[in-house]
């Protein structure tokens, strides 16, 4: 792979910009925060529990005890249940409500599909299966076949429950288990349970008034209805030629989407309320000579790059591995540090965080400029144009999104200045008090990710110890012991963001986690107890230390456009990365590996 050269950025105005961000801002700032999307329960039900891709095959309910429940199917639970077999634990049940391994790579098969992080870090355990991605920014149906490809080579399928949906959890002092009841009628007693359901499982839905009222088809993206359109995840949706087809939303899944349907339909209107930042993709196919370079760790080397880079991190003479989007305005600032022999500004954070959020407008104003020279049409370009910082909302690679705007049958229609689209009728969408008729609508309004944890989880009830809460006891804020144990909530696990290590690779963050889970599940079972729980002591000890080095990052994030990085704007919302550890990683990563080494398992109580 070629040396990674910084980007070409041009001069700016940061002060005029950084008006035009708050001004942007505050034209999509909404009172209703988070309540604005509508859950996909009741009348809403069929956006969510229906399954397009395999029927639902009849079986009898399940009555009876396991060791542990992991609870998901996508990669955090495909590693956690690796995790387990290597402490040899035997005797537990992976329950996913799709019909097969996958998660959100399972349910999410919309035209387009494709990760927007690179391959080699993301996609995990490739060297215990030894397999190589295809490319760089892998399709959907790799990473879908890549879960299988785990399930098979570790035999989890024999521990699979598919097709189930975990309606309550509650911890039953008296047998000291975990009561699981599901949609298919089943009483689970587990003694352990680990959560690995990710934010992408849930769909949620805009609430646009006369949501209902709608008499042509909808569908969401991460429910594609190929019936309908024709085609398959690569394209080719050849039934919607006579359509005129809406689409509402402009993250990754409908820039992604939207140049299909473009090809495919008579019509296409996008409806959008705030521009993604969109990165050339500049794809490639995976080197065989760069692979018969590699030797063992070289993909804990990449990930430890990839983190350093996604955070501004380099060390003076590091290259850039990853070499994207993700990976931009750290690589300038690195060069911009060797042009000078600046790097002694690392030592002083202020210093380093201003010399950074110049790279940043820059790299911004790139992007605005490669809109407009793409875009031919300068007033649909203008609208296409993102005000805001680098990290506002999650960074999107797409070619094709771009040029698609330039065909006569795509039309974009901005609702910023409304805050959204204004109503659905009986024929089409109202927007600036001007109907728009349709034959279908697209809902492309991603998932529950920051919403409230009752409807992230979508368990109820869902208690501990005394029949505690767990919504309550987070309610006010994660408490936990190192990020994946709560006092109260006795042999129960979170993976995921909630109070752990942040990396721009996320699925090491679920290696970080399973390694310990697997660990504590281990000892409490070769000490013969029955549960284990942190102290009180050790769970505000944690708190306390997850707020020693907490980063006041408030002012970027309230000046962000509303989007689910921020909480849709929320004063006091949610962050999507939960209330991480910013003491660092790797950090994170040595000090459990110290606690795990001395057997002491300090802050836990055991009860036999």
């Amino acid at each position: 792979m070629q040396p990674c050269a910084p980007s070409q950025t041009p001069e700016v105005d940061q002060e005029a910009l950084h008006r035009k961000y708050l001004l942007e801002r505050d034209k999509r700032l909404r009172s209703d925060g988070q309540q604005q999307y509508l859950e996909a329960d009741e009348e809403f039900e069929e956006f969510y529990t229906g399954d397009p891709h395999l029927p639902v095959e009849p079986r009898e309910p399940i009555i009876g005890e396991v060791e542990v429940v992991v609870l998901g199917g996508g990669f955090s639970g495909l590693i956690t249940a690796h995790r387990l077999q290597q402490q040899g634990v035997e005797d537990y049940k992976i329950i996913e409500l799709g019909g097969d391994f996958g998660g959100v790579w399972y349910w999410n098969r919309y035209p387009g599909i494709q990760i927007d992080s690179d391959a080699y870090c993301y996609l995990p355990l490739l060297e215990e299966t030894g397999y190589m991605p295809k490319e760089k920014f892998s399709k959907g149906d790799e990473c879908f076949e890549h879960a299988q490809r785990i399930g098979k080579h570790f035999g989890l399928y024999e521990h699979a429950i598919f097709h189930t949906l975990i309606r309550s959890l509650e911890w039953d002092e008296e047998i000291k288990r975990w009561r699981i009841s599901t949609n298919r009628g089943d009483e689970i007693l587990a003694r352990f349970v680990v959560m690995c359901q990710g934010p992408y499982n849930r769909p949620k839905l805009p609430g646009i008034p006369g949501i209902k009222d709608f008499k042509g088809h909808t569908f969401h993206t991460a429910r594609w209805d190929f019936d309908y359109t024709g085609g398959d995840l690569h394209g080719g949706l050849d039934k919607i030629g006579d359509k005129r087809i809406a689409i509402i939303g402009t993250g990754s899944s409908g820039i992604q989407a939207i140049p299909h349907l473009a090809r495919g339909a008579k019509h296409l209107t996008v409806f959008q309320r705030t521009p993604s930042y969109v990165f050339e993709r500049a794809n490639y196919p995976t080197d065989p000579e760069w692979v018969k370079s590699l030797t063992p760790g070289w993909r804990a080397e990449r990930q430890r790059n990839f983190h350093n880079a996604a955070f501004a991190f380099y060390n003076p003479g590091e290259p850039d591995l990853i070499c994207d989007g993700w990976t931009e305005v750290a690589r300038n600032l690195a060069a911009k540090l060797n042009e000078t022999n600046g790097w002694a500004a690392l030592a002083d954070p202020k210093k380093f965080l201003e010399l950074k959020e110049i790279e940043d407008y820059k790299a911004m104003e790139r992007l605005r400029q490669r809109v407009e020279a793409i875009v031919e049409d300068p007033e649909t370009a203008e609208k296409l144009k993102p005000y805001y910082r680098n990290m506002c909302k999650r960074p999107v690679f797409n070619d094709e999104f771009l040029p698609t705007f330039n065909r006569d049958n795509v039309t974009l229609i901005d609702v910023s200045e409304t805050k959204g689209v204004e109503r659905i009728t009986e024929k089409g969408i109202i927007a600036d008090g001007v109907e728009h008729e349709f034959d279908c609508i697209v809902f492309a309004s991603g998932f529950e990710i920051t919403t409230a944890l009752e409807r992230q989880f979508d368990i109820a009830p869902f208690t501990g110890r005394e029949g505690t809460s767990l919504y309550d006891h987070w309610g006010k804020g994660f408490r936990t012991l190192h990020g994946i144990m709560a006092h109260g909530f006795p042999n129960h696990f979170a993976t995921g963001f909630v109070q752990g290590g942040v990396t721009a690779a996320t699925t090491l963050m679920f290696e970080q986690q399973a390694d310990h889970i697997a660990y504590i599940i281990k000892e409490a079972q070769s000490r013969g107890v029955t549960h284990v729980e942190p102290t009180s002591e050790a769970e505000e000890g944690w708190v306390q230390t997850v707020r020693q080095y907490s980063v006041d990052n408030s002012t970027f994030t309230t000046e962000c456009t509303p989007g689910y990085y921020n909480s849709e704007g929320e004063p006091n919302g949610r962050s999507f990365l939960g209330d991480p550890f910013w003491g660092g990683f790797y950090e994170l990563t040595e000090l459990l590996e110290n606690w795990r080494s001395t057997g002491d398992l300090e802050g836990l109580v055991f009860e036999k």
